[in-house]
């Protein structure tokens, strides 16, 4: 039989559905303000050209930076009890909430060349305000929450005992992070790294102030929408779009992965498990 829905069930749906309208609408809508040739135009141009390149190799330089740093911090959290733990942990979420133009504001008092470490670097003749460095510092303040929080969030989901079992058998912590304790928790450190690319792609105020030069793609659609209107900012942001969109449904679709079988596959392949499964067979 089936059951008519209760009423609340009905109101959450008709708000959900309004949240949803309003913010699908901005998103569907461009594609029918934008034109076709317009989007040739812009992506033909050098200058969209060179910012593209820009975006493209500072993200991976502060994406792999961040990957480095931020995985074994997220580790630490997760696994090594100190004091002031949860005050780390809390610190970490600061530049989320941060506004990007304080952000940026906070590395230029820093890294400026006025800066306590700007200043030197300028004595060497490292500039790191308006250089794809300047770019990377920004993008790296801004993003690195994700790949930290991400990591965290995947090393706690690891079952402690299964590293314990790899720890009984011999294996020294190197081994048991490498064998067991990273292969469970990468596809959701491995979101939390995409997610983190796809907003330095899309970091603007803190770039704004650290590196004006050379644009990165939010900074040279800013100088279209400031120069040219919004009919030359449509197809920069239609890019970006199209970029974030994807990655955020390739994340979602991998996500639906069933995480137990997953799990159950990893433990199988690791060289601890093994030696259980074979002890426990011989016996």
């Amino acid at each position: 039989m089936s059951r008519r829905p209760e009423a609340a069930t009905v109101v959450f749906a008709v708000l959900g559905v309004l949240l949803l309208t309003y913010l699908g609408l901005p998103l569907i809508y461009i594609f029918f303000r934008v034109e076709w040739r317009d989007i040739i135009s812009t992506l033909s141009d050098l200058r969209t050209l060179r910012a593209v390149q820009v975006s493209l190799i500072t993200s991976v330089i502060a994406t792999a930076i961040m990957a480095v740093l931020g995985v074994p911090l997220g580790y630490v959290l997760a696994r090594v009890p100190f004091p002031g733990r949860r005050f780390v942990i809390g610190f970490v979420f600061v530049p989320m909430v941060l506004p990007p133009l304080v952000g940026g504001i906070l590395l230029l008092l820093l890294y400026g060349p006025y800066g306590l470490i700007g200043a030197v670097a300028e004595g060497f003749g490292m500039a790191l305000v308006n250089s794809l460095s300047g770019i990377v510092l920004a993008q790296v303040f801004v993003a690195a929450p994700y790949v930290i929080i991400a990591s965290y969030s995947a090393f706690t989901a690891v079952d402690v005992r299964l590293e314990q079992a790899a720890a009984t058998l011999g294996d020294s912590q190197w081994q048991i992070f490498l064998r067991v304790s990273l292969p469970l928790a990468w596809p959701g450190i491995a979101a939390g790294v995409t997610l983190a690319w796809v907003r330095t792609l899309g970091e603007f105020g803190a770039t704004l102030v650290m590196a004006y030069h050379p644009n990165t793609m939010p900074v040279f659609l800013w100088v279209q929408l400031t120069g040219e209107g919004l009919r030359g900012a449509l197809p920069l942001a239609l890019l970006l779009l199209t970029l974030a969109g994807g990655v955020t449904t390739a994340i979602y679709l991998v996500r639906l992965l069933p995480a137990g079988v997953a799990a159950v596959e990893l433990t199988k392949s690791s060289p601890a498990t093994q030696r259980t499964g074979g002890s426990a067979e011989g016996g």
